[in-house]
């Protein structure tokens, strides 16, 4: 073999063990200071639970009913001296989903400028993902608008997060990360409206991965307010069904706490510190924060995010006995190890009944059903019960699952869905895991909820038969399966 021809190898062969290094280290690494965080059981203060809903009425109408953002802006209003709102989608973006949409973005802007203008002081941090900025190509008017208001703005790294999708991270990491030009100086296509859009964009929107919580924390008179959801301020996605948990007392304080994380880790830490700081010192309920203890058999909250999302769900169904029901809603479910739990679990004798998205609608586009309906089928085949939402258009996008077991209840929802990507440690996602007994109203709302949409009561329909998406294609079955194991996937 000549000598260059050797050079050539033994260079491809070097570049091939840096290219594994740098994917393999950004796969594992560790994580930034405050991820995959649970707060301890804090007592549950003024606990609701909230819904957004789509169905077919008994004349074949599809009706729309909302409470989410409705409990968000009245949070808003009530705030004097601290705002601080995280949410993954923020834009008026609606592609091709017809009519009949809500401007949620343009409503959450509104209420925030007047909240600003009405009290001056009022400190207001907005913490959004760049696919709102198609990654630094855009500047979007209604974030100018608040910025422009003194409202503080933080775009989220997602660098210092770990590489959900190696196999293309691990090459932009060496290649391209530094590519690209300044916001408005794109010549390609975007995604999101008008505008254009630089290479560099497109080539950190292959990483998949994301801030993806869905989060309000507002003072509330002399105490503290908490909103958890699976719901976006986005435009297009305003007629998805979405739940939700509202609360006060020191969870909302956690909650404060979880955010700080991010800011750290956008490199904003200082917006949080020093706002936080001075909101908590002016509350009455700041000092129990991080030693309240909820009461013997009193309802309590957990904050969980990242990883630690997996592992109450995991508790929640592995702890599961005879006589538990299990409920479970969900956009997209792939996961393996909590299939194995639900499967398992189905074995012992509990009941179960999922209903899931039919992973058929997205923004005006019609999907092929991965994941939901390969995760279906296994476990339609094992005996277990799966029902279909009846989406015309929107998503049923909600992330919920409530354990009832005796007397007593655990409802866990927030902004993950049931994912490799949602709840390995790679995005950023908020839930909630609320206990207390059954008569509790948000648990006995949230019972109510599922118990209506499964049994498609009020001569409203919710959810269809599981044959409706039937899908036993092995060909989609393993390219599911190569999908959530390697992170090439947008799920």
């Amino acid at each position: 073999m000549s000598t260059p021809r050797r050079v050539l190898r033994a260079g491809l062969a070097a570049l091939a063990v840096v290219y594994l290094a740098v994917a393999g280290y950004h796969l594992v690494k560790p994580l930034p200071e405050g991820l995959a965080a649970a707060s301890p059981a804090l007592p549950a203060g003024d606990v609701a639970f909230l819904a957004d809903s789509s169905y077919t009425d008994a004349q074949g109408n599809s009706v729309i009913e909302q409470q989410i953002f409705d409990a968000a802006f009245a949070m808003i209003r009530q705030a004097r001296r601290l705002i601080v709102l995280d949410m993954f989608l923020f834009n008026d973006f609606a592609g091709n989903a017809g009519d009949g949409h809500r401007s949620l973005s343009g409503e959450l802007t509104g209420h925030l400028l007047a909240q600003r203008r009405r009290h001056p002081d009022l400190q207001i941090v907005v913490i959004t993902d760049p696919i709102n900025t198609f990654y630094a190509s855009l500047r979007p008017a209604h974030l100018q608008a608040l910025e422009q208001a003194g409202i503080d703005i933080v775009v989220t790294d997602l660098d210092p997060l770990r590489d959900s999708n190696p196999a293309w991270s691990g090459l932009w990491r060496l290649c391209c990360r530094w590519l690209g030009k300044a916001a408005g100086a794109g010549w390609l296509p975007q995604p999101l409206g008008e505008g254009r859009a630089t290479l560099r964009s497109y080539l950190r929107l292959l990483n998949f991965k994301a801030n993806h919580r869905k989060v309000l924390v507002a003072d509330a008179e002399d105490d503290w307010a908490g909103l958890v959801t699976s719901a976006n301020p986005h435009d297009a996605s305003s007629r998805h069904g979405n739940v939700a948990l509202r609360f006060t007392g020191p969870a909302a304080l956690a909650l404060l706490d979880t955010e700080r994380a991010v800011t750290r880790m956008s490199g904003a830490q200082d917006v949080l510190a020093a706002t936080g700081a001075r909101a908590a010192s002016s509350s009455a309920v700041a000092a129990p924060a991080h030693g309240a203890t909820a009461e013997k058999g009193a309802a309590t909250l957990r904050i969980l995010t990242e990883r630690r999302i997996l592992e109450a769900a995991l508790a929640l169904i592995g702890t599961s006995v005879p006589g538990d029901r299990l409920q479970l809603a969900m956009f997209y479910f792939s996961h393996r190890g909590l299939l194995r739990e639900l499967l398992a679990a189905h074995e012992r004798g509990v009941e179960i009944q999922v209903l899931l998205d039919p992973n058929r609608d997205a923004f005006g586009r019609e999907k092929n059903g991965i994941p939901n309906r390969q995760v279906g089928m296994e476990l339609h085949r094992a005996g277990i019960s799966v029902r279909w939402c009846n989406t015309r258009g929107e998503q049923c996008h909600s992330k919920f699952l409530l354990r009832q077991s005796g007397d007593e209840a655990d409802l866990l929802l927030g902004s993950a869905n049931y994912t490799r990507r949602n709840l390995e440690n790679f995005n950023l996602e908020t839930n909630v895991h609320l206990h207390g007994p059954l008569m509790l109203p948000a648990l006995r709302d949230a019972s109510a909820y599922f118990s209506m949409r499964w049994a498609n009561e009020s001569e409203r329909t919710y959810s269809l038969a599981f044959s409706s998406y039937a899908d036993d294609s092995r060909l989609r079955h393993w390219r599911y399966r190569l999908m959530e194991a390697t992170g090439l996937s947008s799920f």
